[in-house]
């Protein structure tokens, strides 16, 4: 089968690497290479990297909306296009290009969480569940009926790092079994149990120690590797990236021993952390060379 692959970052990779050893990749699209890290220097992105490293014909628009880019899509001549985590809109003329039109991975069991950070959503609410589905894009944002899904359980210690991880393979996998049944059928997504994974925002990011520690858990788990929940710590910026809900109660803040918090409501215990300018590091080992003071911030 023709396929046509538009995806950016690493949650991508794992479809492309399956659905290039099963079909003809005829062109990969993804995000232009961006400025980063301290030289500023453009870098491609991970799908871009993985492409070049399987030799597959590369595209990096800027955007579909215009009708040179739109013309070459469509002499590809592509049965379908999978579309993973792209991050441009699909204008109708790309999407109704294929043959069997755009599929797309989706990390939430829709339409629960339609939008840009469901994982971290998933979390925050405290889903039990979540997954991956397999959507026949239309023109609305994650609107379109759903051809399969994989479900998951959400582990009480899970971070958006480990959900990401896991759907990720789970979404290669489920992809290429429905490409193996193309042509199938879809059912229409529900009217009701909609949500939007709005983006995620810096200023969700501090905690209130005056929250419960169910919430706090979860934001903890939630926001981890990226942006951090963070505290300040004798004025210190801590970022920390794994916990769980223990026993214990106190005053807000209030450090109970080692590493475990006082709440609102119940106490968290801190299991990673990563002081300004380090490396990520387990409490115990933060602990060896550094005293908490009695009450965080």
């Amino acid at each position: 089968m023709r396929v046509i692959f538009m995806g950016t970052p690493e949650f991508s990779v794992p479809a492309l690497r399956e659905i290039a050893a099963r079909h003809e990749v005829v062109a990969v699209y993804s995000q232009p290479p961006r400025a980063a890290g301290r030289g500023q220097k453009a870098r491609p992105s991970a799908v871009q990297r993985v492409a070049e490293e399987l030799g597959l014909p590369m595209r990096t628009p800027l955007s579909l909306r215009d009708a040179e880019a739109q013309r070459e899509f469509v002499e590809l001549q592509a049965d379908v296009a999978v579309v993973v985590a792209y991050g441009l809109i699909l204008p109708k003329e790309v999407l109704d290009a294929p043959r069997f039109g755009c599929l797309n991975i989706h990390a939430s069991l829709l339409p629960r969480w339609r939008g840009a950070a469901p994982i971290h959503r998933a979390i925050l609410a405290g889903d039990a569940e979540t997954g991956v589905a397999i959507m026949q894009m239309e023109v609305g944002l994650d609107t379109g009926p759903v051809i399969a899904e994989a479900r998951t359980p959400i582990g009480v210690e899970e971070t958006t790092q480990d959900l990401h991880d896991r759907l990720s393979t789970m979404g290669a996998e489920l992809v290429v079994s429905v490409l193996a049944q193309l042509p199938a059928d879809a059912v229409a997504q529900p009217a009701d149990g909609v949500r939007y994974a709005e983006k995620i925002d810096k200023s969700e990011a501090r905690i209130d120690w005056t929250r419960s520690a169910t919430q706090i858990d979860r934001q903890i788990r939630g926001l981890s590797p990226f942006p951090g929940a963070w505290c300040e710590i004798e004025g210190e910026r801590v970022k920390l990236l794994r916990s769980r809900v223990v026993a214990g109660s106190g005053q807000a803040g209030e450090v109970l021993d080692g590493f475990r918090i006082a709440c609102g409501e119940g106490a968290v215990e801190i299991l990673l952390a990563q002081r300004s300018g380090k490396r990520p590091m387990q409490a115990d080992d933060l602990l060896r060379g550094w005293k908490l003071p009695l009450k965080l911030a």
